[in-house]
């Protein structure tokens, strides 16, 4: 069978942290005769060259290249296209991992697009990855209608007649950014590129000891000789004008202004950034035309500005009031409406914890020019903002906390000038949320787990990011678990900072049924088993109902519903069989979503019990005496201490057998 995809992951001294890229690349749902994988290691000195010959040894279709250290990654993945045999070529790092259905997905969707470049959305696990060009899928994507210019790392889906028809390949050697050279070009001379949104594809990694590629200090000199390289693709393959200057303002942008620019400039030694100050201005006077930095938002066009007049004293002072500089959402309200979670809050941008309060009047921002002093930008600053006010965004994003993946919520948003005395305002977005969990992740379910509400809040001249919340105190909003799309769902207060965040098919008892008593519930001859539970539904939900013997451990079942009573609570009901739950007690659990990825049953705190005039009763269970938990105890340590001589018992066996 043709290779569909194949795989191309450059190697070097990965140690343990390749084996989540090796996991996810066997889990692939493509059937394993449908792609490759090829490891070219690039002269490991650790124990991964025989670790990967092993692998390969043990599946057909993974083989491994190995050559001399060319000291970066260009060569190894060039090596890997020659040898390849793949309708289209993925490229991954060795330190990241994918999706396991992204092959699959990318395959299919450059296919139905007839795109040259796929690229996957993609997840930064403590590593920055675009945002705004995830939003949605985009199957007709340009370097004119899309932020494509944003994701010019590597990982993407590239169709081997491209590469063919175009001669295209990685800068090789020892370098910085060979990846943007490659990928913009790319993008440049596709004749489609396609974004998969709906999808995360790609887990961007960081290391826990911090030791990749991009977290290392570089050489200024050699790192924007590198740059220079990116911005002759783009020359070359565009025309003067306005969308050159868009394409080059992305490197203005993300590789001289944000690094000096707030906590990110003023974390680095002194003599390492005026290092890179001298450099980033050599850059700025010799390549960014006049129509580059007009195009920056107005903080960044203050940055630029101050790095082009070589101002580095001002540039500093700029970084250091910036730095302050953050949003806080604020929650107002969280409640559940017909089985979408609505979430209200407020968001605004604060310094030093009082909220900003910003000039009415006044000039803001020139396209080029120069703050004469802090205080001036500032002032421009504001005016910007207050200026811009209804052009402000605010979006409300859920990401799993497990993978980072992210998703946007639909939000509407009402904007609100508060006065804050002396001529000032206060600048308040006031925002609603509808999450729906069948749908919140990128139109499919959430999936178990646990998910962390952000905020992102665009103003003048910044967009940043902050968790909902915190919110302390007993009137903050406090609403009930929900079943919803076969999951259970529960909003809550993080315990160490009090930020928002669902639980997904996790919680237990959070979920509040603990507080049940005997008289939420009832059960008779003629009646099902009543109970009511703190739980919201849109509409009647199956679930089950499991009663187990305290006598015998005997177990019987029943399908049971949930039915909405109000918006808060709904009413369990199953039929039991009380003609064979005679002469015993019997404890209650329920499992609320029997189609979950994982059904758990959950314990009612209520007990069943033979009633002396005939029927049944239900009651709470008997508290644990002293002696009773004495028992229970001795029991735990006498089970552990029996495992661990067996456990040790069998070691012997294994042991005698070998020799």
């Amino acid at each position: 069978m043709p290779v569909k995809v194949s795989v191309i992951v450059p190697v070097y001294n990965p140690g343990p942290y390749i084996e989540d890229c090796v996991a996810s690349l066997l889990r692939q749902s493509l059937p394993a005769d449908e792609y490759e994988v090829i490891f070219v290691d690039d002269g490991s000195t650790d124990a991964t060259p025989a670790r990967l010959d092993r692998l390969a040894a043990e599946h057909p279709h993974i083989q491994v290249i190995h050559q001399p250290n060319s000291g970066w990654s260009g060569k190894p993945r060039n090596v890997g296209i020659a040898a390849s045999r793949g309708e289209f070529l993925m490229f991954v790092d060795n330190d990241d991992y994918l999706g396991d259905e992204a092959l699959e997905r990318m395959y299919a969707y450059g296919v139905a697009h007839q795109a040259d470049v796929i690229v996957g959305k993609m997840a930064g696990k403590g590593r920055p990855v675009p945002v705004e060009l995830f939003r949605r899928n985009h199957p007709r994507a340009t370097v004119d209608n899309a932020p494509l210019i944003d994701s010019l790392t590597p990982h993407k889906m590239v169709r081997r007649a491209f590469l063919e028809r175009t001669g295209l390949r990685f800068p090789e050697g020892r370098r910085r950014l060979e990846d943007h050279v490659f990928v913009a070009e790319a993008y440049l001379r596709a004749d489609n590129v396609s974004v998969l949104s709906d999808y995360v594809c790609y887990y961007h990694v960081k290391r826990d000891d911090a030791s990749n590629a991009g977290f290392q200090p570089f050489d200024p000199v050699g790192y924007f000789a590198n740059l220079r390289e990116a911005l002759d693709v783009v020359e070359r393959y565009t025309e003067p004008g306005p969308l050159r200057d868009r394409l080059l303002r992305r490197w203005l942008r993300v590789e001289i202004v944000d690094r000096m620019s707030g906590r990110r400039l003023l974390g680095l030694p002194d003599d390492y950034r005026r290092q890179l100050f001298r450099e980033m201005h050599e850059v700025v006077l010799e390549r960014f035309g006049p129509g580059v930095a007009p195009g920056l938002r107005p903080g960044q066009r203050i940055v630029a500005a101050l790095i082009r007049d070589d101002r580095y004293d001002d540039l500093v002072a700029q970084a250091e009031w910036e730095a302050g500089v953050g949003p806080r959402a604020a929650p107002t309200g969280v409640e559940w409406h017909d089985g979408t979670l609505r979430i209200s809050f407020t968001a605004e941008y604060r310094r030093d914890g009082a909220p900003l309060a910003f000039p009415v009047g006044g000039e803001g921002t020139p396209a080029a020019a120069a703050p004469r002093d802090l205080a001036q930008a500032v002032a421009w600053l504001g005016t910007d903002a207050v200026d811009g006010f209804e052009k402000a965004t605010v979006d409300l994003v859920l990401r799993d906390r497990a993978s980072s993946a992210s998703f946007f919520q639909p939000v509407q948003v009402t904007r609100e000038r508060v006065p804050a005395g002396d001529g000032r305002v206060r600048l308040v977005l006031r925002a609603t949320a509808d999450v729906d969990p069948g749908t919140a992740a990128g139109g499919t379910a959430l999936h178990a787990g646990l998910w962390d509400a952000y905020v992102r809040l665009g103003l003048g001249g910044w967009t940043k990011e902050c968790r909902l919340g915190p919110v302390r105190g007993p009137d903050r909003p406090a609403p009930q678990a929900g079943i919803v799309a076969d999951r259970v769902v529960l909003p809550y207060w993080t315990k160490r900072h009090d930020n928002f965040s669902l639980d997904v098919d996790r919680a237990g008892k959070a979920l509040g049924l603990g507080r049940l008593t005997p008289e939420d519930a009832t059960v008779s001859e003629t009646h099902p088993l009543s109970v009511a539970l703190p739980l919201h539904v849109p509409d009647r939900v199956a679930v089950l109902v499991r009663l187990t013997s305290t006598a015998t451990g005997k177990r019987i079942q029943r399908t049971g519903t949930l039915t909405p009573t109000d918006g808060a609570r709904s009413l369990l009901e199953a039929g039991v069989p009380l003609h064979e739950v005679r002469g015993a007690a019997w404890r209650l659990e329920v499992c609320l979503a029997p189609r979950a990825e994982a059904p758990r049953f959950l314990p009612l705190p209520l007990v069943l019990r033979p009633a002396r005039t005939g029927g049944a009763l239900l009651t709470r269970p008997a508290a644990a005496g002293p002696v009773r938990r004495l028992v229970r105890r001795v029991r735990r340590v006498l089970g552990a201490a029996l495992r661990g001589t067996t456990s040790r018992a069998t070691a012997a066996r294994e042991t005698t057998r070998k020799a």
